[in-house]
């Protein structure tokens, strides 16, 4: 009879499974509603240019030949009510471009130069919600004609959660 040789090879597999876990945190929606609108009250053009800064606080100042009547009018920073999810920050963006104010008539100022508060960045700390105001600076020509002016369209804020 004749021999036979077998050889056996153990391998152990190379291969590994591992389980992981998985999980996920719903948020609810940032949002933002207009609470008041600007207004940079009454004001008085002279014989020279000059401006109307309106603070996020709501408080004005006026620059060349702008004065401040003592009977000023509504005066109002713009202020939005923003929510979302507790203690999270929100990155702000504010107009970039000039905004219109008209009379109606042809008769125009430019607003421009808006600030808030919080500047950059808010943080909902108030539980889930907190205020942002807005700030900017009327252009007033030399000589503007009296009248109301008003913008129609709005500007827009823009909030996004970091």
């Amino acid at each position: 009879m004749t021999g036979f040789a077998f050889t056996a090879t153990a391998q152990q597999s190379k291969r590994r499974t591992v389980s992981l876990g998985g999980s996920a945190t719903c948020v609810p929606a940032l949002t933002i509603a207009n609470i008041d609108d600007m207004n940079f009250g009454k004001i008085q053009s002279g014989s020279t240019l000059g401006t109307v800064i309106l603070t996020p606080a709501g408080t004005r100042t006026s620059t060349g030949g702008v004065t401040l009547p003592a009977i000023s009018g509504t005066v109002s920073d713009a202020s939005f009510s923003v929510t979302g999810n507790p203690s999270s920050t929100y990155a702000i963006t504010l107009p970039t471009t000039n905004f219109i104010l008209s009379d109606g008539y042809g008769h125009s100022m430019i607003v421009n130069a808006f600030k808030s508060t919080p500047s950059g960045t808010g943080t909902l700390t108030s539980g889930c919600a907190q205020t942002l105001t807005v700030g900017a600076t009327l252009n007033v020509a030399a000589g503007q004609v009296s009248g109301v002016y008003i913008n129609n369209t709005g500007f827009n804020v823009t909030i996004i959660y970091n």
